[in-house]
C-alpha cells in the first residue's frame, strides 16, 4: 500500500478483554488497516458521533445494551447510518443469525473470529472504496 494511501479503520465493540487482545494482534499483520476498541454501547456511540471508521464489529452480548440495540440506535442517532457492521456472537442459533441480518448487519460471524473471512472483508471494503 502506497505510504500516500490513508489508514482505514475499524472499530470494535467489545466488553472480553482476551477478544480484543486477540483482534489487536490480528490487526497488527494487516496493512492499511488500525483497530479502535471500545467495550460497550454507549462508548461505541460516543466515537462515532466523533469520527467515522470504515467498519464496525459489535459483539452481540454488550454490558449496557445487545448489538441489536447498539445498531438500531447507531442508526438512529449518527450520521453513520450506512456504515458496514458485523454481528460477532458465540451464539449459533440461526434465528438470531436471521434477526441480525434482518436487521441490518451485513455479515454474521461466530466467534472465534475466523481470520481468513476478517481478511477477505477487510480487503473487499478497502477495494469497494466504502
Amino acid at each position: 500500500m502506497p505510504d500516500s494511501a490513508p489508514m482505514r479503520r475499524v472499530l470494535y465493540v467489545e466488553d472480553d478483554r482476551i477478544n480484543i487482545v486477540l483482534m489487536e494482534e490480528v490487526f497488527r499483520r494487516l496493512p492499511g488497516w488500525s483497530l479502535d476498541c471500545v467495550e460497550d454501547g454507549a462508548q461505541a456511540l460516543q466515537a462515532l458521533r466523533e469520527d467515522k471508521p470504515d467498519l464496525l464489529l459489535i459483539d452481540m452480548n454488550l454490558p449496557d445494551m445487545n448489538g441489536l440495540e447498539l445498531l438500531a440506535r447507531l442508526r438512529a442517532e449518527t450520521p453513520h447510518a450506512h456504515l458496514p457492521c458485523v454481528a460477532l456472537s458465540a451464539d449459533a442459533l440461526p434465528e438470531q443469525i436471521a434477526g441480525a441480518l434482518e436487521a441490518g448487519f451485513m455479515a454474521y460471524w461466530l466467534k472465534p473470529i475466523d481470520v481468513l473471512q476478517l481478511a477477505k472483508t477487510l480487503h473487499e471494503l478497502g477495494t469497494n472504496g466504502h
